[in-house]
């Protein structure tokens, strides 16, 4: 009779064994399997939940970017480029610088590859009398924002000044009973008023803006600007020395400050609020991350005392099945089965069980590591599913585990099987 034939009359005679040592793997097996599909289903919701929070850090960030964006906006120029032996006390007390600087530094400026500024704004300003009304004003020359070349053009802060027109600040055309379409004398040449401009609250209030060549020929500055004006790009936000350095290192006989410092701390509280988003995300990772570890040492702990005590519990059954077939193994001694084929014959029973309790324990595992996964974890049955736990790998381990458990447990038992003397034990039955 073959061997194989000998394993399945074997087990179906000695059912409950078999179903004792069936269930005994398929519960080492399934242990395995289950702490595997708990770490995949805390993978997989750990991957949802910095998803979200991603998602969710990109929309403040969005959100806080086009808020400073904005804010930058409003506030205006907040870089002003000065020539470098400007003194900074005297700009401060007149609000005009007394230095000039060739106005092509504009147009070299655009042309660089700084990327820490945007809106050039060349100006000429001075305090200056207005004769024909008997006014001291700020006079400003501008010719619109230069375009940066190596950018795409954004939209102006300020609308240049047309040819031949004037803007006058709120005070003066309140006073002065001005109104956009007037035709007004300034120092001797003829201006339509194009604009008005609303209450400012500044020195704004009392400035009269016309074309940067025009104020050159009045001031007798051809050529000449006291002034670049600016906006810092965001990326160098709360970084005002890279802008001078960037600045300096294209026009060195410049030098540079920055205004609206309360808009700018503002701004830098933004980025803080960005900042600890992005905080909470790494925060949140390594809290998963430390929970893992803490579940997976856990897991290889009990998985190692189920395997172990299974082991115990086969080998037991092993060692009794070997007592009960004592005749029998005598009567297959006589009969000329070796002890190769004796040792063989017990251990293909062991493999094969070890093969269907691992498959039966694999199924199980699955399960239950689905259902731990949403007491656990809260995650959504949806989430959890057998289908999204499944891993090909975790099958392949079950089964060698099982099988391997099941032979190595058998192999004492076995061994004493298949050394016993024919003679002896038939003697003795």
């Amino acid at each position: 009779m073959r061997t194989g034939r000998l394993v399945i009359k074997e087990i179906s005679y000695r059912k409950v064994g078999f179903v004792l040592g069936l269930v005994s793997i398929a519960v080492a097996a399934g242990c395995l399997v289950g702490a595997l599909a708990l770490l995949k289903a805390h993978d997989l919701r750990t991957q949802a939940i910095v998803e979200r929070k991603e998602a969710e850090t990109k929309v403040i960030m969005a959100t806080l970017e086009d808020d400073m964006r904005k804010a930058m906006l409003k506030l205006g120029f907040n870089i002003v480029i000065l020539p470098k032996e400007q003194s900074l006390g005297d700009w401060h007390a007149d609000d005009y610088g007394s230095k000039y600087m060739p106005e092509e530094y504009v147009d070299t400026l655009a042309q660089s590859d700084i990327v820490t500024v945007r809106h050039l704004l060349p100006s000429l300003q001075q305090k200056v009398k207005w004769p024909e009304r008997k006014r001291t004003i700020i006079l400003v020359g501008t010719r619109g924002e230069v375009p940066e070349l190596h950018r795409a053009p954004k939209k102006p802060l300020v609308e240049p000044v047309p040819a031949g027109t004037m803007v006058v600040g709120y005070e003066l055309h309140q006073s002065l009973g001005l109104k956009a379409g007037d035709q007004v004398e300034l120092l001797g040449r003829t201006f339509t008023v194009h604009k008005c401009h609303e209450e400012r609250g500044s020195k704004d209030d009392i400035t009269v803006w016309i074309p940067l060549d025009e104020a050159q020929d009045l001031l007798g500055k051809k050529g000449l600007i006291n002034a670049i004006l600016a906006l810092e790009c965001m990326c160098a936000w709360a970084d005002v020395g890279q802008v001078r350095e960037d600045i300096v290192r294209v026009l060195p006989e410049t030098q540079v400050i920055e205004l609206g410092s309360r808009a700018l701390a503002r701004a830098e509280a933004r980025t803080r609020v960005g900042e600890e988003a992005a905080a909470s995300l790494r925060r949140e990772k390594a809290l998963r991350a430390h929970l893992r570890g803490e579940r997976e040492r856990s897991a290889s702990v009990l998985v190692a005392v189920v395997v172990v005590a299974c082991g115990v519990w086969i080998a037991f059954l092993a060692l009794a099945n070997v007592r009960e077939r004592r005749p029998e193994i005598g009567v297959l001694r006589a009969l000329g089965f070796r002890s190769g084929q004796i040792l063989f014959l017990f251990l293909s029973k062991a493999v094969l069980m070890g093969l269907v309790g691992g498959a039966l324990g694999f199924l199980l595992g699955l399960f239950a590591g689905g259902r731990l996964a949403v007491g656990l974890e809260g995650a959504e049955p949806d989430a959890v599913t057998a289908r999204a736990l499944f891993d090909p790998a975790h099958i392949v381990l079950a089964l060698a585990l099982a099988s391997c458990l099941s032979a190595v447990a058998s192999w004492v038992p076995a061994m004493m099987a298949a050394r016993q003397e024919p003679a002896e034990v038939l003697r003795q039955e």
